[in-house]
């Protein structure tokens, strides 16, 4: 067990909807304390209103300085170059972030220091910090985000692979390209808050009022709408089922207006992750409509067990990673396919319902913790985790 450490994470978006950095920082804070830097050096913005707002935040969050949203945990915002091409920038940046980092951390280290990262690109920051573990969790595969220079980030992500002592990985795919790199390097899928999900199936829990006008059956998605998310199939499916209603949660920073007019298609923009429970409880069937490219053949989306933990029946296109949840989740590749596949799922009864919820149980953050902690023990017996 981790405890009485102090944990340098490097990761984005502190601010934003959580995911699988945030559930695992905040179960280490419960024993450690936490430092979070918001690191947003990755990629260089574009001049796209999106970017600019996006760039406009962060300057107010470096502004703010160091803050303290949870108990043992902080969050530093450090004023960096995004220029991840540029060695002089990176330079810069070395000076800038380890100034900033030291004197938080005088703040507030108690233990030794331990360093996790979420981005695959500061290995040139480790050696100013004595850290006694270096730890990599790999969520995507960088490298194919759209913006983000390949080749560029995938040196940077080797050079920090090989400096880790161990790379934690989500996915299968992430794992077997990367463990030429490092071959301490463990598995670990992506959990689920599982109680707080599981509170769909609860009959005190209220529907929101913006899904009471929308007719059932809903089909629903919650998450960032981006470039991976296929909207397009959505209208198809909308077009194919006009009496189906197919509901999207999230920013969005895909032009949606194409869709505007179809009446059984409704965008509801973002909601607190507090309500998603309740968003889940209102909708019939979940749906992961992600496009198939390089960067989602690597990805399993946390959504995936949150939608199943509240016992909605899924339907996803054929992610390769769907082979882990292969005998709980119905896979679809066109618009045709995804009709059947959601006529399918709209036929699932309470106890199966139940038995879906069930079955992510003993998937949870604290699960997946307890795995890391154990390949980190591993490491350090000299043994190689796998």
């Amino acid at each position: 067990m981790i405890e009485g450490r102090t944990i340098l994470c490097f990761a984005s978006g502190y601010e934003a909807p959580p995911t699988s950095k945030h559930h695992v920082m905040h179960l280490l804070a419960e024993r450690n304390r936490v430092l979070w830097v918001n690191y947003h050096a990755s990629r260089a913005p574009s001049a796209t209103s999106s970017d600019l707002a996006y760039i406009w935040r962060k300057l107010g969050q470096v502004f703010r300085g160091l803050t303290n949203p949870r108990e043992n945990l902080w969050v530093l915002t450090p004023l960096v170059l995004p220029l991840p091409g540029s060695t002089l920038a990176r330079r810069v940046n070395r000076w800038m972030l380890v100034r900033s980092v030291r004197r938080a951390l005088r703040r507030i280290q108690e233990g030794p220091l331990q360093i996790w990262t979420f981005a695959p690109d500061v290995a040139y920051l480790l050696a100013d910090f004595r850290a006694e573990t270096v730890l990599y969790y790999c969520v995507d595969d960088f490298a194919s985000f759209s913006g983000y220079d390949h080749e560029q980030v995938s040196r940077n992500e080797e050079e920090l692979c090989r400096k880790a002592d161990l790379v934690v990985a989500c996915s299968g795919a992430l794992e077997q390209n990367r463990k030429s790199w490092n071959p301490s390097m463990v598995l670990v899928r992506h959990g689920v808050e599982y109680g707080h999900f599981a509170r769909a199936l609860s009959d005190g829990l209220t529907e929101p009022e913006d899904l009471r006008g929308i007719p059932h059956p809903r089909l629903g998605f919650f998450g960032l709408i981006r470039d991976w998310v296929d909207v397009n199939l959505l209208a198809q499916v909308a077009r194919l089922r006009p009496e189906w209603h197919i509901v999207l949660i999230g920013n969005s920073t895909v032009d949606l207006s194409p869709y505007r007019g179809l009446a059984n298609m409704h965008f509801l923009g973002a909601r607190p992750y507090e309500q998603l429970p309740a968003y889940c409880k209102g909708f019939d069937v979940g749906l992961v409509p992600f496009v198939i490219n390089d960067l989602t053949r690597a990805a399993l989306p946390i959504k995936l067990r949150e939608y199943l933990a509240a016992g909605l029946p899924v339907v996803s296109t054929p992610l390769p990673e769907l082979a882990s949840l292969a005998d709980l989740v119905l896979s679809a590749a066109d618009a045709q396919q995804t009709v059947t596949a959601v006529e399918a799922a709209l036929r699932t009864n309470p106890e199966r319902r139940r038995q879906l919820s069930l079955a992510m149980s003993q998937e949870t953050w604290d699960c997946k913790l307890a795995q890391i902690e154990r390949a980190l023990s591993a490491v350090a017996d000299g043994s190689v985790a796998t």
